[in-house]
C-alpha cells in the first residue's frame, strides 16, 4: 500500500508568503527563504509554492525565488502560479522544480496538459482545481484565482485533466479556504473518486484531526498552509500524530 503525504502549501505574493481565507489574501505570515528552512526541518514530505499574484508581471521575481527555493529545498518542491505555456513550464523544471501547478491556462485550452506531460512527464504534472459550492449543494469549478465560474464540476475537471496526461489532482475548496473548519470532505471523496490519480486535499485544516480525515476521505495527500506558519515544528508535529493513527504514513 502507498504511504500517504503531508504536504506543505505556500502562497507567495512579493510581499512574502501570505495567509489567505476565501482566496483574499489578508497578511504576510513570513518570507519564503526562512520558511524552506524550518519545513526542511520539520519532517514535511513535499512543498507546494505558488504565485498568487493576481497577474504575470512577478513571473521573473517568482522565477527566482523558485531557483532559491529549489537550491535550499531537500524535499520535493512543485511550484506554479501563471504557468500559461510549455515555456513557463519548463523554465520551472530548469530553475530547479519537481512539478509543475497547472490551473486556469489548463482547463481553457486542456492540451497544456498533454504538452506539458509529453516533455516533463505525467509524474511532474499537477492539475490545480479551485471548487466553490453552489447554493444548491452542487459544486462548480472556478478559474482564474477563483474569479470565473465555469460549468465544470470537480470530477469533469479531474477527468479532463487525466485525460489529457496530468498525473495528480490537487483540489482546493475556496469556501474553505483559511477557515480553520476542516476539508470538505464530500468534495474529497468525490475528486478521488473520480480518476485513478493521486488526489492532494487543501483548504481549511484547523487541527491535525481534520488532515486525517482528509485521507479518510481518499486523498493520498493532505496539505495545509495557514496551520503550519504559527506553531514552532508544525508539521513534525502533525506528523506525528498522522503516525499515530491507522493509516500508512511517510
Amino acid at each position: 500500500m502507498l504511504k500517504r503525504r503531508m504536504v506543505v502549501s505556500l502562497l507567495w505574493r512579493k510581499v512574502g508568503i501570505v495567509q489567505s481565507r476565501g482566496f483574499v489574501h489578508t497578511n504576510v505570515v513570513g518570507d519564503a527563504k526562512v520558511a524552506i528552512e524550518c519545513f526542511n526541518a520539520w519532517d514535511a514530505d513535499e512543498i507546494i509554492l505558488l504565485n498568487v499574484e493576481r497577474d504575470d508581471a512577478s513571473m521573473q521575481a517568482f522565477l527566482t525565488l523558485a531557483e532559491f527555493v529549489s537550491y535550499h529545498c531537500f524535499l520535493p518542491l512543485a511550484v506554479g502560479g501563471w504557468v500559461t505555456d510549455l515555456a513557463r513550464a519548463c523554465n520551472f523544471v530548469k530553475f530547479g522544480a519537481d512539478k509543475v501547478v497547472i490551473n486556469t491556462a489548463g482547463f481553457r485550452r486542456p492540451a497544456l496538459f498533454r504538452d506539458v506531460s509529453d516533455v516533463l512527464g505525467a509524474q511532474a504534472v499537477v492539475a490545480s482545481i479551485d471548487v466553490r459550492q453552489r447554493e444548491d449543494g452542487d459544486y462548480r469549478v472556478y478559474l482564474d484565482r477563483g474569479r470565473q465560474e465555469t460549468d465544470l464540476t470537480p470530477e469533469a475537471a479531474a477527468e479532463l485533466a487525466a485525460a489529457h496526461g496530468a498525473g495528480e489532482i490537487y483540489i482546493t475548496s475556496i469556501d474553505r479556504d483559511g477557515s480553520l473548519q476542516g476539508y470538505d470532505i464530500d468534495l474529497v471523496r468525490r475528486v478521488s473518486a473520480a480518476t485513478e490519480l493521486p488526489t492532494i486535499a487543501f483548504g481549511g485544516v484547523g487541527c491535525w484531526q481534520h488532515l486525517e480525515e482528509g485521507l479518510l476521505a481518499g486523498a493520498d495527500a493532505v496539505a495545509a498552509g495557514n496551520i503550519f506558519h504559527f506553531t514552532e515544528q508544525s508539521t513534525r508535529k502533525a506528523k506525528n500524530f498522522l503516525r499515530s493513527t491507522a493509516l500508512p504514513i511517510r
